[in-house]
């Protein structure tokens, strides 16, 4: 089991209290786990990526072992302690102004 951590806008638009837990097939890549979360919860789809490119949205980043994942390819493989289920998947609702 993947454990998927999001920002409270997400989790209030979903209805969900806490980390997720997502059963996510291997390869464990960010595409795989963003595909299962929005089949499991159709209501984000469209607000973590983009509808049609599937690109992220601006002020979202993703983060698994404090490095940030944000640029990296959606389908290269995660770290064997996300794919385990030992540390979460942090998506953030990144801050911005002046």
């Amino acid at each position: 089991m993947i454990r998927v951590a999001l920002p409270f806008h997400l989790r209030n638009l979903a209805q969900i209290r806490g980390e997720l837990q997502l059963d996510v097939a291997a390869p464990v890549t960010t595409r795989a786990i963003l595909d299962t979360l929005e089949a499991q919860y159709p209501m984000l789809r469209g607000t973590i990526r983009d509808r049609t490119t599937g690109v992220r949205r601006p002020f979202l980043r993703f983060f698994a072992c404090e490095e940030d994942l944000s640029h990296d390819s959606p389908d290269e493989p995660l770290p064997e302690a996300i794919a385990t289920g030992k540390e979460p998947f942090l998506i953030v609702g990144a801050m911005a102004g002046g």
